[in-house]
């Protein structure tokens, strides 16, 4: 005969809920050993201190909640004062610049940058039309959603201010439609080098480059 061993037992209590209601002063015997002290504590002040656990690790769930709550309504309303700016600038051929100066007020990007190509002839001498290469916009096509990482070297890096200072990077694509070619790309640059990491989500950078294309669209031939 196998001998019963602790799975058995806990098998048995499983399916036997009314064991203790039976053999009540079993759990006034039962001692544990505290998680606090190696003080022997009765198995229902064992239970009161996982209790106690359980509600410490929910208030901090509810409050991590509350917390990105409150970030969330803050990102909204700084998206709806950017695109506020974008609908309501009047001067098409300074909008870029208007751009990048609004995300860096708004969401405090540190360093901003943005080249655009097959514009109208009339911006064609603009500095973010100048000095696109073929191997950018290549990249800005490719580029289903936001780049985000650390800066390895993008061609796209040196329209910064500062480029040494480009840890991590986020690589907007342009573009009219999910299914055309770029026609531009926005770069959001920071020395913080988790600021932008391949693990974040990308759908809020999405939606900014979805707003800026749809602004920049009045400068496409």
């Amino acid at each position: 005969m196998n001998p019963i061993t602790e799975d058995d037992i806990a098998h048995y209590l499983s399916i036997t809920p009314d064991f203790f209601e039976r053999h009540a002063q079993l759990l006034a015997q039962v001692q544990l050993t505290s998680p606090h002290g190696n003080r022997a504590v009765s198995l229902q002040e064992r239970q009161a201190e996982m209790l106690r656990e359980k509600i410490k690790a929910l208030e901090h769930r509810i409050m991590d909640m509350v917390r990105h709550g409150t970030e969330n309504v803050m990102t909204a309303d700084r998206l709806q004062r950017w695109t506020r700016t974008l609908l309501t600038w009047r001067e098409p051929r300074s909008l870029p610049w208007e751009i990048l100066s609004a995300l860096h007020q708004q969401f405090m990007v540190p360093q901003t940058g943005i080249k655009l190509w097959d514009l109208d002839a009339a911006y064609a001498d603009e500095g973010y039309a100048q000095n696109v290469s073929e191997d950018v916009k290549a990249l800005a096509t490719s580029l289903t959603t936001p780049y985000c990482g650390l800066n390895a070297g993008f061609e796209a890096a040196s329209w910064l201010n500062d480029p040494q200072q480009a840890v991590s990077v986020a690589l907007l694509p342009l573009r009219a439609e999910a299914d055309q070619p770029a026609f531009g790309l926005l770069v959001l640059a920071s020395p913080d080098a988790q600021r932008y990491h391949a693990e974040m989500g990308t759908d809020f950078l999405e939606r900014i480059a979805q707003l800026a294309s749809a602004a920049l669209s009045r400068l496409r031939r």
